[in-house]
Formats: structure tokens, sequence, C-alpha cells
């Protein structure tokens, strides 16, 4: 698989990701070890995951089938809970954050996070306190590089004056485009571009879908082309769609 450098980063990554969210909810460790394998052998090199994942579920699992991810980067997210199904509680607290990081860590089974990702700026912590927290979590060797999710161009520059921000995890698809500005400074400034939902949870690889005619006029499926298409936008993009299927 074609692969691309991880932002400004010398870290090579294969251009097409596989999103950990899908592991979250499941217990079945031979399920999920056939899909992680499955993408390893396709030349996927890129597994995003998060804490809140199941939560602590979808770290757990990886490990236990990829431990010890020779040429694989794990990249996975902080600072948002679950406190119950469907609930998505941002928490920003530095000592939480920190706490996360080393969590996570040893989840994994890792000496160094390569790619650490803050989920979700809390808005009832000072932002800079956060981007702090993630700034020591790198000065003590907790994690290697580190990136936002779910921000706007302001707020990564904010970032950008406390560390060095390699990625930035928005939202996008060929159907939803809220994040073009993101996505350009990202371009302009070389920080990688990591798309979730990217297939829009697989309403843009069904059948009958608006891809299908273009689908069938290259012999391909509406989620290949849908994944083509944010490939062709840009040099930064690394795309992370999700699955608990082999076949997917």
């Amino acid at each position: 698989m074609v692969k691309r450098n991880l932002g400004s980063s010398t870290l090579e990554v294969s251009v097409v990701g596989l999103g950990g969210n899908n592991f979250g909810g499941r217990i079945d460790f031979e399920a999920t070890s056939r899909v992680v394998h499955k993408a390893i052998e396709i030349g996927i090199n890129l597994i995003d995951t998060a804490d809140s994942y199941g939560p602590d579920v979808s770290e757990q699992l990886i490990r236990e089938a990829l431990y010890p991810y020779d040429g694989i980067l794990i990249a996975t997210k902080g600072g948002l809970r679950r406190p119950g199904p469907g609930q998505w509680k941002p928490d920003g607290r530095p000592e939480y954050l920190r706490q996360q990081g080393i969590k996570s860590r040893e989840k994994l089974g890792l000496k160094q996070i390569g790619l650490w990702q803050l989920h979700r700026i809390d808005p009832r912590v000072p932002r800079d306190e956060q981007f702090s927290a993630v700034k020591s979590l790198q000065d003590e060797g907790i994690i290697r590089h580190a990136g936002l999710s779910n921000v706007s161009v302001e707020e990564i520059e904010a970032a950008s004056e406390v560390f060095k921000v390699a990625t930035v995890q928005n939202r996008y698809n060929l159907v939803d485009r809220g994040s073009e500005d993101v996505l350009d400074y990202c371009e302009r400034h070389s920080i990688g571009f990591i798309p979730w939902f990217p297939l829009a949870a697989g309403s843009l690889a069904k059948s009958g879908s608006i891809l299908d005619s273009v689908a069938k006029a290259h012999n391909a499926t509406p989620s290949q082309i849908a994944l083509a298409w944010v490939l062709k936008r840009s040099a930064v993009m690394l795309p992370i769609p999700g699955t608990s299927k082999v076949a997917h």
C-alpha cells in the first residue's frame, strides 16, 4: 500500500488506516484479531483508537491481536469519557489527561505512544492548561507525537503555540465537508489530516448511494470511490475507515 509521512514527521504510514471504534463494544477477541490481521496483511500500518472506545476495550483488543506492533503505528486519543452508552463527556483536566496518557501506554504495552491526540477540547477547562498537559506528556516521553481532534483552525493555531501539532482528526467525507478550512490549513502547515467518518458510517459504502454510477464506471465499489475521493483531495489525508468484518 502507498505510504505518506505523518504530517511533517519522518514516520511513514499507509494512506488508509483502520479505525478501532468498532472494537469498543466487542468482546470477541478472535473476530477482532481476524480484522486487524487482515488489515496488516493488505498493507495497513496505522491503527487508530481511543481510551474511550469501550471504554478501555479497543486498546486492549488491539494489544492482544498485534503486540509487539512490528512496523505498526498505534494512534490513540484521550480526553473524552464514556459515562454510559451513547454518552460522550469531555474531560480536559490536566491530571486526567496525564493519567489517561499513562494508562493508554500501559494498556497498549508501549514504552512510548507514537501518536496521542486530544480527543476533544473541554470547554470547562482553560485550553492552555489542556495543551500544556499534552506538552508535558511529550516532555516526559510518554508520547512521541501529539495531535488534536474535533477542532477549528483557531484552536490549532492556539495549540501550536504550546506543542507541535502532528495531526488533526475531524469529521470529513465526500458529502460532509464542514472542515474544508481546517483541511486547507493542515495542507499549508504539513499537518496530517485524519478524517473520521470517511464513509459516513457506511452510508457511502452501500449500493444505491450517489456513488453507484461512478463505481460501476470504474469497476469499483462505492466505498472504494469514497476513499479514493478523500485521498485525491489532499496529500495530507489519512482516512481511517472502521469495520468489524473481514469482508469489508
